[in-house]
């Protein structure tokens, strides 16, 4: 790199050159060395650096046009001085401005930037570039700073990361000042003003922090008044004056093609990387700034909250009080909106219906169905429809007059997304306020979107039953209405997902007490306790598909000629049994119950799809009747009964005999669950049966005299 120093009189044009540290030493500088040059109108400092690249030598000119007095008080130590000398500048400035002298305005901010700003290992030149910056931006006004804010606010933002914290208090300082100034233009820098103020939140110096918050709540103000809609001056269509078009385009319409200077889905990836800190200054500034831009109507920052309500979540868990309620309260929030914009739609989509087709008004109440005879926990279906009495479109205020544009009826919510990263929070290894957190949201999903839950029933399965076991009895309580809201959907869905069975439907109610087989007829239903469900009779049925609210079929918009409804799509029955399956090895009584009620409702809504001797559960249950639980071994006989009253003669047979076998190897376990066994066998089915079935099974089957003895004496007792 060479040095090229030049003479310049300006603005005569007559320009003398010499090249090299020969004319250098001959002006009296060393090389490298700035030269003042005088003429008839100012002072004039001109170095020019030569590179050569590719063996071309390209030239990069900065011409300083700053008063030499206005150099040495911006370089003072003082900090009386620097703003004295930023005043100077100030009026320079002005005058230039006023002179139209655009391009002695681009010198000095150059100068400021590359020569003071920039100037690392010189902390008081650096702040008077920081306050000489300011004051060109002020000079500049709102209606000229705007061609120049791409020299002034880099230069600011990289003394944000100085390791001297006056530098970093004067550069908050410096772009407090810009920002009044610049006003929405600064929105165009909003990612990288953003970033900075976000690691300045956790700065270690109480003046840096304090001056930061200063500068957060300005940038605040802008983005609520101006980010909506704050179209950049550089990239607004230019007109001709008296011209109401912009290049043959009306100018509303032109405008509205341009983009905004503050984009959202161009933050986001930003907000995704900060969304894991740890710091807990930090988290309150991210939340503080999550719960703006969901104030801002325009925006619809819901639409992007699958981006970053993960990392949100886990500032549940920060050890900070003051972090974790404002986390909980912006959580409360984007949840009501998610609920309102489901309510919006769903009412838009009832509004489209055609008025003559006959459907009826939907209403909370005409498909109330009771689901669980004697169980109290366990509320209605319609409940769970997303058109409650207090949310119903039918008594939604936000829905007026068909053909009204209804705000938030456009705006797309990833249900199925934000379930995806819930479920990562009901595991028991999280936290109890994720975890319960996370739980209240799952349920408050079958009010908003139920069938978008269907496909996450085998997960579901699997994080909630265990739940159900937890030591806190909030976490306990939040489970169990996710696992009743559960149940009850499916139940519901059942007589819609069996439309192609070409059986007819049979009745199923839960009796109060126990049913036993008749001898030439099986009951249909065995016995119910409280955590049952049954299926709803034909009639509900048929009144639940065609006024149910929460139809899946309904949510969205249809027209008034479509009159074919949409099958319901089905359950992955295979995988939700292999779920409950695995949760026989639970070390827990309750998830163990649960999973077996489940598998008894399962089994009753679809007997040809859930469970038969043939497959590889039949096993499984079979060993779960040597469970230490009492509890666990009588629904597990109950689910066995019931899979024995929907199998011919021989099935029954094969599960006598695997039930002696069983017995056979497991001599304490006839001794010691072989009279409940028996009993529970006899209630479930035809007591008839069971003794002939097991009289000729033992006839033939070579169990061992003892077994025969052990057992005949068992079956006496009963």
């Amino acid at each position: 790199m060479a040095l090229v120093v030049i003479e310049l009189f300006w603005p005569s044009g007559l320009m003398l050159a010499s090249t090299g540290a020969k004319t250098a030493n001959w002006l009296g500088f060393g090389v490298g060395a700035p030269m003042h040059c005088t003429s008839p109108n100012r002072s004039v400092v001109l170095t020019i650096w030569t590179e050569f690249v590719s063996s071309q030598k390209s030239v990069s000119l900065f011409i300083c046009d700053m008063d030499p007095s206005v150099q040495r008080l911006l370089s003072d130590k003082l900090y009386d001085k620097r703003k004295q000398g930023a005043l100077e500048l100030e009026r320079i400035i002005r005058d230039a401005l006023a002179k139209a002298e655009h391009t002695k305005i681009k010198t000095i901010v150059d100068q400021l930037c590359h020569e003071y700003a920039y100037a690392i290992h010189q902390p008081h030149t650096r702040n008077g570039g920081l306050i000489g910056l300011a004051a060109a931006s002020i000079a500049l006004g709102t209606d000229e700073v705007a061609p120049y804010l791409y020299e002034i606010v880099p230069p600011v933002l990289a003394c944000f990361t100085d390791q001297d914290a006056r530098v970093r208090y004067y550069a908050c300082e410096s772009m407090y000042n810009i920002a009044k100034v610049a006003k929405g233009e600064l929105l165009l820098f909003f990612n990288d003003i953003f970033d900075a103020l976000c690691k300045l939140a956790s700065d270690s110096e109480l003046s840096v922090k304090n001056g930061a918050d200063l500068l957060d709540r300005l940038v605040k103000d802008i983005v609520s008044e101006s980010a909506a809609s704050y179209v950049s001056v550089l990239q607004a269509p230019k007109k001709v004056e008296g011209d109401s078009e912009v290049n043959g385009v009306n100018e509303s319409e032109a405008v509205s093609e341009v983009p905004t200077a503050f984009s959202l889905a161009n933050f986001i990836p930003l907000l995704k990387q900060r969304i894991h800190v740890i710091n807990p200054f930090t988290r309150t500034f991210l939340v503080s700034w999550l719960s703006l831009l969901d104030t801002i109507p325009d925006l619809e920052l819901v639409y992007y909250l699958p981006a970053f309500l993960e990392g949100l979540f886990r500032f549940l868990s920060d050890p900070n009080r003051d972090v974790h309620t404002i986390t909980q309260g912006a959580l409360e929030t984007f949840l009501s909106e998610i609920k309102k914009i489901a309510r919006i739609k769903k009412g838009i989509a009832y509004a489209r219906r055609d008025p003559e087709s006959g459907d009826p008004k939907p209403s909370a109440t005409s498909d109330s169905m009771s689901v669980c005879s004697g169980s109290s926990d366990v509320k209605d279906i319609s409940d769970n429809a997303i058109a409650d009495s207090d949310s119903g479109p039918a008594n939604d205020g936000d829905v007026h007059v068909y053909g009204d544009y209804v705000p938030g009826q456009d705006v797309h919510v990833d249900h199925p997304k934000i379930l995806e990263i819930l479920l990562g929070f009901v595991d028991t290894a999280f936290e109890e306020e994720i975890q319960l957190t996370a739980l209240r949201w799952i349920d408050s999903f079958f009010e908003i979107s139920p069938e978008d839950i269907l496909q996450f029933v085998p997960r579901l399965l699997s994080q909630v039953l265990p739940a159900l076991s937890s030591g806190s009895n909030q976490v306990r309580e939040a489970a169990n209405r996710v696992n009743t809201s559960l149940m009850q959907y499916i139940v519901s869905l059942t007589d819609d997902i069996a439309l192609d069975d070409p059986r007819p439907a049979q009745p199923s109610r839960v009796p109060t007490g126990p049913v036993k087989e008749t001898d030439g007829r099986r009951s249909s239903t065995p016995t119910g306790t409280q955590s049952d469900l049954s299926a709803p009779n034909e009639v509900n049925a048929k009144k639940l598909h065609s006024s149910r609210p929460a139809s899946t079929t309904d949510l969205t918009s249809r027209s008034s000629s479509d009159a074919t409804p949409i099958p319901s799509p089905d359950l992955d029955y295979a995988a939700a049994v292999s779920a409950l399956t695995l949760q026989f090895l639970n070390e827990n009584e309750e998830t163990r119950v649960a999973s077996l009620a489940w598998l008894i409702m399962l089994h009753r809504k679809a007997p040809r799809k859930v469970l038969a001797f043939h497959d590889g559960t039949f096993p499984a249950l079979l060993k779960t009747l040597s469970d230490p639980s009492e509890a666990v071994v009588t629904r597990d006989l109950q689910l066995l009964s019931q899979i024995s009253r929907n199998t011919d003669d021989g099935y029954f047979t094969s599960f006598m005999v695997n039930l002696l076998q069983l017995f056979s190897t497991d001599r304490k376990l006839l001794e010691i669950r072989g009279n409940l066994i028996i009993r529970q066998l006899c209630v479930n089915l035809s007591p008839e049966r069971i003794y002939r079935t097991l009289a000729d099974c033992l006839e033939k089957e070579e169990v061992g005299y003892i077994i025969k003895l052990k057992f005949w004496a068992l079956v006496n007792m009963n």
